[in-house]
């Protein structure tokens, strides 16, 4: 392997990157709109991270969390890839690891994956009805240590976990800085 050279003037130092972290949108994606996925998309450069990830959830993890029907996984997959297509966006990734398993993959088990895979600091993009699931979990402690949470909306009524980690969570398209 040859190595190139690269001249630089004494003192230089290379700027720092603007762009950094992952924002992960967690979801079914079953009921999402264009409009909500333009916001994940618009709550990512208002944040400036550096990499959205779209993780659709198999059918098996939806019936397990909430219960609720949800059509097949390959066609809420082939939706999201339309609209990254549409959108022309690098920065936007759909991450297929429960279409590759094919079966009920634990929040634990993705997240795990997310944060060792994609560039941290580490952003969950939840609806408040995920975020109310996600803080039932006996793991929640755990990991909202490790990431934040940002949430489409305020939610209504929210978990008692999510309520006593208010200040790791705040609802996107508020003043930056500012937790709800």
């Amino acid at each position: 392997m040859g190595r190139e050279i690269e001249h630089v003037p004494y003192g230089y130092e290379p700027p720092a990157e603007k762009r950094k972290g992952t924002l992960v949108y967690y979801d079914s994606f079953e009921h999402t709109t264009d409009e909500e996925l333009k916001a994940a998309a618009q709550a990512a450069l208002d944040k400036s991270f550096s990499k959205l990830v779209l993780y659709p959830l198999h059918e098996e993890t939806v019936r397990r969390m909430s219960r609720q029907p949800v059509s097949s996984y390959y066609k809420r997959e082939d939706r999201l890839h339309e609209w990254k297509r549409e959108q022309g966006a690098s920065g936007i990734t759909v991450e297929n690891l429960e279409g590759k398993r094919k079966k009920y993959t634990p929040i634990d088990s993705a997240l795990r994956h997310l944060t060792e895979r994609y560039p941290a600091p580490h952003f969950l993009y939840l609806t408040p009805e995920t975020a109310n699931l996600f803080a039932s979990f006996s793991s929640f402690e755990e990991w909202i240590k490790k990431l934040r949470l940002l949430l489409t909306e305020a939610p209504q009524s929210p978990h008692p976990r999510l309520d006593k980690f208010r200040h790791r969570w705040s609802v996107a398209g508020e003043e930056s800085g500012k937790v709800q």
